[in-house]
């Protein structure tokens, strides 16, 4: 948290001892460094400003250089980086750091020792933050709703300092959201990787390929989501296990585009509950459908790449997982907020496609282009690379870059007539393609059911 002391550092001898527990603080960094497999785990749960003692808080900071370089994690490589960065004496020398191995826990055993040291940290985030809030009401005039929210804003930046999100099963997603829409009517109101299931585009990417970074890209009301989505599903429908991070749209809202485009409902009609008898039968065996498919989604409203990989490995290594979808990619926290906005962006993207070489599965992130297109006219408001917003890393580290296009959203905006041909046109663009052609497939996009599905006619550049 920002300007917040750690307590580790405003603390004396002879002062009340905040709450730690050096007994989990030891466990989780022996169980590390005893069996480097555990370490996602706790990346899950923890940060290096969680541990209450500096020593333990520089050597997990030595331990994530380790991960986020993809080097060994053991105790001579954590030694060298330690002794690298000035900080080897601090933490009590190699002797200190050997000595934490005799403090390993099982495997099993990671998840419950990194929960207390994250909720430590967290009470005594509370307690700092609570003397300020009683600082300031003794040394600030303000009136007493205003001092209120100051004190619970204080209180719930604390609390959350550490957001971690739920993946839930498509099965559970679906079932949920199909007894959401039950209420609402009662009440009245040739390819090489996994295919993305339109030949069209196949024959120009060669499917989703491994260790591949695929960028896809759009203006807003270009169908992004819907298009990725379509991805995620056809992909699962092919036995893939697909994990979609959804950082923008809750997962109710997913299962909702994926009902309808499953069942060939209109969204609206959906939401509202406007449906009859035939059309619930339609719901449930669209439901029935999805539940079977090993789609996993992943709605938590802040992530790190860091805590994105570290989901991701740990999944792979139970599941399994084939293929990872990211919407979007600048919504991705940064790992420092201080850098300049480009800078952060190009270690994003650096970091998205060393997850997919490390995990050897496709990445699909999504992502904003910038308001160029806008200001151009006619047809060329095609998105071309230069269009890529805030960083030219995003293309340089892309193996495939795709962009969204529909003639017919621009027709409509500037009260055109709308050709025949533009009806219902999506337009991929594959811009680059590091290890292929380039060129165009042209899809049909049903905006009422978010269903997207194969044209006849494809465009290739060769």
């Amino acid at each position: 948290m920002k300007n917040t002391p750690n307590p580790a550092q405003v603390w004396r001898p002879g002062e009340r001892q905040p709450p730690f527990s050096p007994e989990a603080e030891n466990a989780v960094l022996g169980s590390i460094l005893v069996d480097p497999s555990v370490f996602a785990t706790a990346l899950e749960y923890l940060k290096p400003d969680d541990f209450f003692l500096p020593a333990h808080q520089q050597i997990m900071a030595g331990l994530l250089r380790l991960f986020d370089a993809q080097a060994p994690i053991d105790v001579v490589a954590l030694i060298e980086t330690l002794r690298n960065a000035g900080e080897l004496d601090a933490v009590g020398g190699p002797a200190y750091l050997t000595n934490l191995m005799s403090f390993a826990e099982s495997s099993a055993s990671i998840d419950h020792y990194a929960k207390i040291v994250r909720d430590k940290a967290a009470v005594r985030r509370m307690i700092v933050l609570a003397s300020t809030v009683v600082s300031e009401g003794y040394s600030a005039e303000m009136e007493p709703d205003e001092f209120l929210d100051r004190a619970e804003a204080r209180l719930m930046e604390a609390s959350g300092a550490r957001v971690t999100g739920t993946i839930l099963s498509l099965g559970e997603v679906v079932t949920s959201a199909v007894a959401r829409i039950e209420e609402a009517r009662a009440a009245g109101d040739h390819r090489i990787g996994i295919s993305t299931g339109m030949r069209n585009l196949d024959r120009i990417v060669l499917g989703m390929q491994k260790t591949d970074l695929l960028i896809l890209a759009a203006r807003p009301s270009m169908g992004k989501t819907s298009f990725a989505l379509t991805l995620a599903l056809n992909a699962a429908s092919q036995g893939a296990k697909t994990l979609f991070v959804s950082l923008e749209m809750s997962s109710e809202q997913l299962a909702g585009r994926l009902l309808s485009a499953k069942s060939g409902l209109e969204s609206m009609r959906m939401r509202t509950g406007e449906l009859n008898d035939s059309n619930m039968l339609q719901l449930k065996r669209a439901r029935a459908a999805l539940a079977e498919l090993p789609l996993y989604i992943d709605d938590s409203p802040r992530m790190s790449v860091l805590e994105l990989r570290a989901k991701a490995r740990r999944m792979r290594q139970a599941n399994n997982l084939d293929l990872i979808m990211v919407d979007y990619l600048q919504l991705i926290d940064p790992t420092d907020s201080k850098v300049p906005r480009e800078q952060q962006i190009s270690e994003i993207s650096r970091s998205l496609k060393a997850m997919a070489k490390e995990l050897s599965i496709p990445v699909v992130a999504l992502s904003q282009l910038s308001r160029a297109p806008e200001a151009r006219k006619g047809d060329e408001r095609r998105p071309i690379l230069s269009d890529l917003r805030e960083s030219g890393a995003i293309e340089q580290d892309a193996d495939v870059v795709m962009f969204l296009y529909r003639p017919e959203y621009y027709s409509l905006k500037d009260k055109k007539e709308i050709k025949e041909e533009e009806k219902n046109l999506l337009e991929v663009i594959v811009a680059k393609h590091r290890n292929g052609p380039v060129g165009t497939a042209r899809l049909t996009f049903f905006l009422k059911t978010m269903s997207i599905l194969d044209r006849m006619e494809v465009d290739s550049d060769g």
